[in-house]
């Protein structure tokens, strides 16, 4: 907890989110970082904060940006480098032709 003037509420807020950072695979000091400037974002956006910038009060909350860019139809799962990579340790033959699709089949199959 980074600031004295956090509520008891924020600084629930900061420990869920940096736990959550943590596990998605953030280093400790990332997952502080971004834990801290959600809150604070969170903190000028409800008028908690006495200092903030006029992009922190106007502009979209964290909670709906995170929540458009997770709630596409886009497929998930792995990049394209990813797949790759794997597909390399594998022994995929053609794996640098191979768009994202072939390489995801091609995994797939391997395993």
């Amino acid at each position: 907890m980074p600031q004295k003037a956090w509520s008891n509420k924020r600084e629930r807020q900061y420990e869920h989110i940096k736990e959550s950072e943590k596990k998605q695979g953030a280093s400790t000091k990332r997952a502080k970082e971004i834990a801290a400037r959600t809150v604070n974002k969170e903190r000028a956006r409800s008028g908690e904060a006495r200092e903030s910038s006029k992009l922190s009060r106007t502009d979209m909350s964290s909670g709906q940006r995170g929540g458009q860019r997770s709630g596409t139809n886009r497929p998930k799962g792995r990049t394209k480098e990813q797949l790759y990579n794997e597909a390399k340790r594998m022994g995929v033959e053609g794996r640098s032709r191979m768009n994202k699709q072939q390489l995801q089949r091609a995994v797939d199959r391997r395993k």
